[in-house]
């Protein structure tokens, strides 16, 4: 198979609206840098394109027919969204799928503390990371703290102009022959990620100025009492917007691209659909990096019941159908929207050139992912890859294949088989990444355009 450059399919149209998409996908990022900002601005972007909430008109007893926008959120952590087809909901659906949250560092439940007049943060590392990145750069904190009578307040720290930034210190490099012998993922520990916060010390007497004088901020700043920490999700990332990378401003770098790359290029895509044979639907859910566990991961019955929900609202009060709800997802084609390794050069021994994703190539589709022997992996079938492939080549859209690197290299998954286990057919497709799961991660322009086109086709036409 011949790779194309998707640059040079492009004519004075088509590179206006790449701009035009890239600019609105670094808006998103700079906005959601945590799953419940992304269910925020998924929302408010739902509002806006005319979507209004599932259970609300079911409650209300308005008719769901063809056309109908519709969305459903749980937790305020994951959000589905449908527009309603002309088909019977029972053929199936046309579903995106992403993920919405991203390696991190979480503050434990009782993070305050002092030694020797810092006062830190106490962390607990969140999904895959090579935790001597996180080390010497500005971070910033986002989250909320939830009080025992309801009350709640969101904090966002760290990315205003004038804001104070925090940082994990690292052993300067004068004392750190023993550090530097280590290896690399033994260099820096978990319990060494804690968040410097800081110095200055409460006008008085005490044992803990330091960590006083931050309660005391936190009091007037925020209402926050110590013992709300217990109540709290506060997150850290790196501190500053996305922004374009190289000369020729074709990249994109910014943090938490895997997936929100993904994720905001579908939900772009179906919140354009005018009209749609199969109903459309669009997932973005929490949890994927730790095993799509919990409430709120694709593991749990969320989505399942937004559709059972769906089904009887569309049906009428106590019409509700096991059988119809079953048929529904079976019927469904599932593009599981994920990143994939882009080959890198400067790390060309764990990649097999044949099948990897590169940068401006298109859209990846992933036949399979998981490790070695494909473990933990949904494999697409022949006939629905030959599907796809049609799908693509009658939308001029640019597309690639790819594995994550070599066989033995290591490997990876998705939410692809959670949802393959309910018979649909499921391929994993997305963005090629660079220094996937860093502090600050690299794309193509190139690829979120042609992602848009590939999520706008299948909705379409699948």
């Amino acid at each position: 198979m011949k790779r194309k450059n998707a640059w040079d399919t492009y004519d004075e149209n088509d590179v206006k609206e790449l701009e035009k998409i890239n600019n609105e996908y670094k808006s998103c990022l700079d906005a959601g840098k945590t799953e419940r900002e992304c269910v925020t601005e998924a929302v408010r972007r739902a509002k806006a394109a005319g979507y209004r909430e599932l259970n609300k008109v079911i409650k209300d007893g308005e008719k769901i027919n063809p056309g109908t926008r519709l969305y459903s959120t749980w937790m305020e952590k994951s959000i589905v969204l449908f527009q309603i087809g002309e088909e019977p909901m029972e053929n199936g659906m046309n579903i995106l799928g992403a993920h919405i949250d991203s390696p991190r560092i979480d503050l434990k439940q009782m993070p305050l503390y002092e030694d020797q007049e810092f006062a830190y943060f106490d962390t607990h590392y969140y999904g895959g990371i090579k935790k001597y990145q996180w080390v010497a750069i500005p971070l910033a904190i986002h989250g909320v703290v939830v009080r025992t009578d309801g009350s709640k307040t969101e904090i966002v720290i760290g990315e205003k102009e004038d804001d104070p930034v925090f940082v994990i210190s690292d052993l300067l490099v004068h004392l750190s022959k023993d550090q530097m012998d280590k290896k690399m993922g033994e260099a820096i520990s978990g319990e060494k990620l804690d968040l410097l916060i800081a110095n200055r010390p409460l006008t008085g007497e005490g044992k803990e100025r330091v960590k006083d004088s931050v309660l005391k901020l936190l009091k007037e700043t925020y209402d926050i009492v110590e013992e709300d920490f217990l109540s709290a999700e506060l997150e850290i990332v790196p501190s500053g917007k996305a922004r374009d990378c190289g000369f020729d401003r074709s990249m994109i770098m910014g943090y938490g691209q895997d997936d929100r790359v993904c994720a905001f290029t579908s939900l772009f895509a179906i919140l354009e659909m005018e009209q749609v044979k199969r109903t459309a639907c669009c997932i973005l859910v929490d949890k994927e990096e730790i095993g799509s566990v919990g409430a709120t991961g694709m593991q749990s019955k969320f989505f399942e019941n937004a559709v059972a929900e769906l089904i009887s609202g569309i049906n009428g009060a106590g019409q509700y159908s096991e059988l119809t709800l079953r048929r529904t997802l079976a019927n469904s084609k599932m593009l599981s929207s994920d990143v994939s390794a882009a080959y890198d050069p400067m790390y060309s021994e764990v990649f097999e050139k044949k099948n990897s994703a590169y940068f401006a190539n298109g859209i990846v589709f992933n036949k399979y992912t998981g490790s070695r022997g494909k473990s933990g992996s949904n494999d697409a079938n022949a006939e629905y890859v030959a599907d796809i492939r049609r799908i693509m080549e009658d939308n001029k859209v640019v597309f690639q294949t790819a594995e994550l690197g070599k066989v033995d290299a290591g490997g990876g998954g998705t939410i692809a088989y959670i949802l393959a286990s309910q018979g649909m057919n499921v391929i994993d497709s997305g963005v090629a990444v660079l220094s996937m799961h860093a502090p600050w991660e690299v794309t193509s322009k190139a690829d979120i355009y042609e992602a848009v086109k590939c999520y706008r086709a299948f909705l379409k036409d699948a």
